[in-house]
This record gives structure tokens, sequence and C-alpha cells, in this order.
């Protein structure tokens, strides 16, 4: 992945654009700090798609009764090293 400062890729928004549909990003720097990345659209629909671990949990396919129960310890246990 590129890098490129902000400057320059207005001056030449056409050609990173390019680069990015052909499967090359950039990242945008602006004084030297990452700012943005420019990725295709069909990239960042790929990503964009990506589920969330609570969205994973919830399609789980099993019963409850298939997750073991935890033994927990009280939380001041744990910071006490008990």
């Amino acid at each position: 992945m590129r890098e490129i400062q902000l400057k320059d890729a207005k001056a030449t928004l056409s050609a990173v654009v390019d680069q990015a549909v052909a499967g090359e990003p950039s990242v945008i720097t602006r004084h030297g700090k990452p700012e943005a990345v420019l990725v295709s659209f069909e990239e960042w629909e790929r990503v964009s798609k990506v589920p969330s671990f609570a969205d994973l949990l919830l399609a789980f396919p099993g019963d409850g009764d298939d997750i073991p129960e935890r033994r927990r310890k009280p939380a001041r246990a744990l910071r006490e090293g008990l």
C-alpha cells in the first residue's frame, strides 16, 4: 500500500483512483500522519459486509445447552489474585 500526501492526491486524483480500482489502495497523509485510505468500491463493499462478533454469536446454530457453563470468580477475587 503506497502513501501519498493529500496535496499530491488532489493533484493526481484520477490516477490515484485508477490505482485503487486496479487493486492498489493508497494511504492519504496530511502533515505526515495517515488520515484516510482510498480503496476501490468493490473492496469497500467486501470489507464493509464483514459481520460483527455479536452477529456471529447471534447466528450460532446450537442450543444454549451446547455451551458449558463457565465458572466465574467474583471481580474482587480476581483483583486480589485469589
